[in-house]
């Protein structure tokens, strides 16, 4: 199989994240539930609401802050942006080396207007944000595309929109789930582990 294109997850491949820095942060506030609506594995619908564009960062907030009534407004924006560590620009200039190859590359990251806006001032401050997008023909957040993995309709969408063949486009990304849902939808997906690198998994496909 010749792949002609990669999409790749963002969190956990391209940026570091601390999947439970959240929880602990919210639990320091108080909230002691918070492991139980929101992991790497599943999530409240709340988060999939935010996650898709139906509802605005400020009601996100304002749901919880039922839980957090005497935390202020700064407190819980720093336990929800704590997840966001940093760009790992080694991997962004692999993929850099896959489009000289005639590869397209894409970026398809489940997240929210939040952190959105957080993790791009960081790369903007890091490594430049218009050269970090410049190492894909187009970044697809959920929150902005309105669908959100791991359903399968999400991948099929993109590939409609940018004229891809499934059947030869490779998706990476470090939850199992999402994985699972772009084979369903019939793409190529690949299971990036803590000890990997997407170079290693990518470069044998290809």
């Amino acid at each position: 199989m010749n792949y002609e294109a990669v999409i790749f997850d963002f969190g956990g491949v391209l940026f570091e994240i601390d999947y439970n820095a959240p929880a602990k942060a919210f639990e320091a506030l108080g909230m002691d539930s918070f492991k139980a609506v929101y992991s790497q594995a599943m999530q409240n619908e709340i988060f999939d609401l935010l996650e898709t564009g139906k509802i605005p960062g400020d009601s996100f907030y304002g749901w919880i802050s039922n839980y957090l009534p005497n935390a202020s407004r700064q407190e819980l924006e720093e336990a929800w942006n704590c997840i966001l560590l940093h760009l790992i620009p080694e991997r962004v200039d692999y993929i850099f080396t896959l489009k000289q190859k005639g590869i397209r590359t894409f970026i398809f990251s489940n997240t929210n207007e939040l952190h959105v806006e957080v993790f791009e001032r960081m790369i903007e401050n890091t490594y430049g944000l218009e050269k970090f997008k410049s190492a894909f023909e187009f970044v697809h957040y959920s929150n902005v595309l309105g669908l959100r993995k791991p359903n399968p309709e999400s991948f099929l969408e993109i590939c409609r929109v940018h004229g891809l063949t499934p059947e030869k486009t490779i998706f990476i990304d470090d939850s199992i789930q999402h994985v699972e849902g772009s084979i369903r939808a019939g793409l190529k997906g690949v299971h990036l582990l803590p000890h990997q690198t997407p170079a290693e998994l990518i470069d044998p496909l290809i």
